[in-house]
């Protein structure tokens, strides 16, 4: 490991400064440090300037740091640091029976207080006991210290939810000012950067944000052929009363792609046909994901509309008469309904499969069957219908590979986007980061032990070894990737399968997403002059 990954790390050991009081024998303490961007009253060197005063004052010598710079305090989970002083608490390896925290806010915001309480106590079930330093109790156990405490961990987690309430406020109000809150806005469209004043900047691409915090975003007209494409489509359908995948197949046969450059399917023209962005409204809050929580498709009445907001590249009329026809061509169907469009289907074909259900004019879209029963084996099994084995298999072997491509692509493009370097060989399956270390990827889809608990196997194929294994681990029913295991190989070596729960050690190296990775490929500006 270069000198470089070892400044990455979540937890690095310092060389104590302080030294106890005279006549006082310092006792090993560790410090956690957190800090989210919420602002700099919680910075990581005022915690670490505050912590060092109550070490002098209580005699302790830091002797290990564990720090989460730039975490969200909400959950566990993108939390190394913190993770990984559990593990050592827990494992024994720590040389130290306390640890000072800041504050009770800085060992986290959980919205469920109870969850704040379990990590502590775990340490104090390994013989580490915490104490905040900025409090104004001692953490002894103590009733009024507990009540204290309680107090102080439901404040915290109110504070999260006030913040995120007060941006959302934030948020709607630039809506309904005409400014833009998401990323792609649709075919034909583009996003214009424009500064406080409303003066034009630059159209931003796929990828990119705005870095300026007085900076707006609003929708303009995109390039004249994409322009003519999207109207064509409301004209046609208009006209025509072709369904929306009869539409999709002639645009294909024309090589005209989507704004992804894609292909078309049913779902991608009903996306242009709904979509009311074209007529110059801007609708925002359809779906929301609060506190770290599951998103969650929004009813009606709680949308953000304004109404003339963008230049509209859509006559009204035409919008409208396009969505008269559109309800009337696909009518809301319950899940009985539904459940007979598919038997008719299976009856008139012999067998299913999402391409089948697509081309089924009497049926939804395949997506819809998913989104109402959760996936296609649970709603083949509402109609009785047995996909053959092989057909189960190969599907599934299909899917995962698109995850595990999916996934590599989109680690190549963040890691670009830190100003690191970043290759993948396809004939070795490795991932060269930086000239500096390699990565192999690998997928696994959620099995059963024999006493029915979820197993994920552990592989390590690779001839030419990598220096980090990356596994991604599905959720049951193989669909929803359910996190990722980010390893040094030799941590991991000898292990073949992993469960949902292996112990601290292990389960340290479990994160939610792929950041660690994209943290450990961030150049620095020194570097990059380098």
């Amino acid at each position: 490991m270069s000198d470089r990954q070892g400044r990455k790390q979540a937890m690095d050991k310092v060389v104590p400064t302080q030294k106890a009081p005279s006549g006082r024998r310092a006792v090993p303490a560790a410090q956690y440090l957190r800090m989210s961007t919420e602002n700099q009253t919680y910075s990581i060197d005022n915690q670490r300037d505050a912590i060092r005063d109550y070490a002098d004052i209580m005699g302790y010598d830091i002797v290990a740091t564990y720090k989460d710079a730039g975490r969200s305090g909400l959950n566990l989970g993108g939390r190394p640091g913190l993770q990984q002083l559990l593990a050592d608490v827990e494992s024994g390896r720590a040389g130290f029976e306390t640890v000072v925290v800041y504050d009770v806010s800085r060992w986290g915001r959980f919205q469920n207080v109870d969850e704040s309480a379990v990590y502590e106590y775990r340490c104090q079930m390994a013989g580490v006991r915490i104490e905040f330093c900025a409090e104004q109790f001692a953490n002894d156990g103590s009733i009024g210290s507990d009540v204290l405490k309680a107090i102080k961990r439901s404040m915290a987690a109110e504070h999260s939810r006030m913040l995120s309430q007060k941006t959302f406020i934030g948020q709607a109000r630039l809506v309904r000012m005409g400014f833009r809150q998401g990323s792609k806005p649709g075919l034909g469209l583009r996003r214009l950067l424009v500064d406080d004043s409303g003066r034009p900047k630059l159209i931003l691409s796929k990828r990119e944000q705005k870095s300026m915090h007085t900076d707006r975003v609003i929708v303009v007209p995109g390039p004249p052929d994409e322009i003519a494409t999207v109207q064509w489509i409301f004209s046609h359908f208009v006209k025509t009363r072709q369904t929306e995948l009869e539409i999709a197949r002639l645009l294909n046969k024309r090589g005209v792609m989507t704004d992804l450059g894609r292909p078309w399917k049913r779902e991608s023209v009903r996306t242009v046909l709904t979509n009311e962005t074209y007529i110059g409204n801007s609708v925002w809050n359809r779906r929301s994901s609060k506190l770290k929580g599951k998103a969650v498709n929004n009813p009606p009445e709680q949308w953000v509309r304004t109404e003339g907001a963008f230049e509209p590249i859509v006559d009204r009329k035409l919008f409208k008469r396009a969505q008269l026809i559109h309800k009337t061509l696909y009518l809301r169907m319950n899940n009985d309904e539904m459940l007979a469009a598919l038997k008719n289907v299976l009856a008139r074909r012999g067998a299913l499969s999402t391409a089948i259900i697509d081309a089924a004019p009497e049926c939804p879209a395949a997506s819809l069957y998913f989104h109402r029963f959760g996936s296609l084996l649970k709603l083949y099994e509402f109609i009785g219908y047995q996909m053959p084995r092989n057909c189960q298999i190969i599907a599934a072997k299909k899917r995962l590979k698109t995850v595990r491509l999916k996934a590599i692509d989109d680690l190549l493009v963040a890691i670009g986007r830190t100003s690191g370097q970043a290759t993948y060989d396809l004939r070795n399956g490795i991932l060269r980061i930086n000239d500096e270390f390699t990565v192999a990827i690998e997928i696994a889809r959620c099995g059963a032990s024999v006493f029915g608990y979820p197993v994920w196997s552990l592989n390590i194929k690779h001839q030419s070894q990598p220096d980090i294994f990356v596994l991604i681990r599905m959720s049951p029913g193989d669909l929803v990737i359910r996190d990722y295991l980010i390893a040094p190989v030799r941590e991991i070596v000898g292990i073949s399968e992993l469960r949902a729960n292996n112990g601290a050690q292990l389960d340290t190296y479990l994160f939610p997403t792929l950041s660690p990775l994209i943290t450990l490929a961030e150049r620095t500006g020194a570097e990059n002059v380098a």
